[in-house]
């Protein structure tokens, strides 16, 4: 029995693989989801209006400062799971935090297609430039949190 335990212990290890540099780049990613996520709630409250997409409160009966209320919230959780989740569930959340930089993904566009000015990006080439950095998020937290290589195959 403990020759079972032993085995499973080994393999749930060997499914979130962990080194230094991933560590650093886990620990990065997690504390700028949890520094987001407060200037969400805080200094940048209104700055983030701006990536919010008219859609949203056009067709789910929400405010836009809701909006940002409840992304910040979501950003800070994020981290601080990417940041204290035990090693065999970081692969999860790893996913979990792709999906969420997929999904918020349309309001960097709106912010792009509506020209808002937000963060600095005050110019169409800015703005464009900024929507190539949520593929390096989505990047990030799938290598950092070992969940690209505990992929399903």
């Amino acid at each position: 029995m403990g020759m079972a335990i032993e085995s499973a212990g080994i393999r749930l290890a060997e499914a979130a693989p962990s080194s230094k540099l991933r560590t650093v780049k886990r620990v990065l990613l997690g504390g700028f989801l949890v520094f987001a996520g407060v200037t969400h709630l805080t200094v940048a409250r209104e700055e983030f209006t701006a990536q919010v997409p008219k859609s949203v409160t056009k067709y789910v009966p929400v405010t836009t400062d809701q909006v940002v209320l409840a992304s910040g919230v979501a950003e800070i959780a994020l981290g601080l799971s990417i940041l204290f989740a035990r090693r065999a569930q970081r692969p999860t959340v790893g996913w979990v935090a792709a999906f969420f930089f997929a999904a918020v993904f349309p309001g960097n566009l709106a912010q792009f297609v509506h020209r808002r000015d937000a963060f600095g990006l005050d110019t169409d080439k800015k703005r464009f430039l900024r929507l190539f950095f949520q593929p390096v998020l989505i990047a990030w937290s799938l290598y950092s949190t070992g969940a690209w290589r505990r992929r399903i195959k």
